[in-house]
């Protein structure tokens, strides 16, 4: 597949996010989290666009890269609302870039199945965390700052739990139920106790590197 249809295909798959973002935030003025969530879920299957597509280390990591100097940009100045514009203080979107940024750096290609399997358990894991326990009310409880639900937290574990069953049964990867219950359990705690939306460094990164020892390749 030549490198240029890739690179196309991921672009016009950004873009379809920035437009449903904004047509979110449009026609739904309210529901400030949601336009958020739709590119913190939708973004995370480019790594398996870039993983399908076999994309050069050195093209992926600087493509990363400067979409996470982008975030930064858009952080200070809300040149994109949509991506930014909730009533907390988050670092979450820029912990984005710089974990996927690191983990092409250290890990790609070679482990390119751990890092899908750690960018997916963030972006479908806490994304849909995050929208359904919004939307579904149970008991809840504060950790540094942090207000968490039973629903939230059952829906983060659910989801990495299925994203990695659902990763390794098509690549033969050969993780264990216990190791998914594992990753699953790591990726819910990290995503617990990470402040200011740090757990969009933390879970990643922690769930590649549980990865990679659990898959050994």
């Amino acid at each position: 597949m030549p490198i240029q249809i890739a690179i196309f295909v991921i672009a016009l798959w950004i873009i379809i996010l920035l437009l449903i973002a904004f047509l979110c935030k449009r026609f739904f003025p309210k529901k400030e989290e949601l336009s958020r969530k739709i590119i913190h879920i939708g973004t995370g299957p480019v790594i398996l666009i870039a993983w399908l597509f076999d994309i050069p280390k050195d093209i992926a990591f600087l493509t990363a890269l400067l979409i996470t100097i982008a975030l930064g940009v858009n952080y200070q100045y809300r040149l994109l609302p949509s991506i930014e514009d909730i009533d907390r203080k988050s670092f979450g979107t820029i912990a984005y870039g710089i974990s996927i940024t690191l983990l092409l750096l250290l890990f790609w290609p070679r482990y390119a199945s751990s890092i899908s399997i750690g960018v997916l358990s963030m972006s479908f894991g806490d994304g849909l965390a995050g929208l359904i326990g919004r939307s579904i009310n149970s008991p809840k409880w504060s950790i540094l700052g942090q207000t968490k639900s039973i629903i939230g937290t059952l829906t983060m574990a659910t989801v990495v739990a299925i994203t990695t069953s659902i990763i390794s049964s098509l690549n033969n990867l050969g993780i264990q139920p216990l190791e998914i219950v594992v990753i699953s359990l790591i990726a819910t705690l990290l995503e617990q106790i990470s402040p200011w939306g740090i757990d969009n460094l933390t879970v990643p990164i922690g769930v590649t590197c549980i990865g990679i020892w659990f898959i050994g390749i």
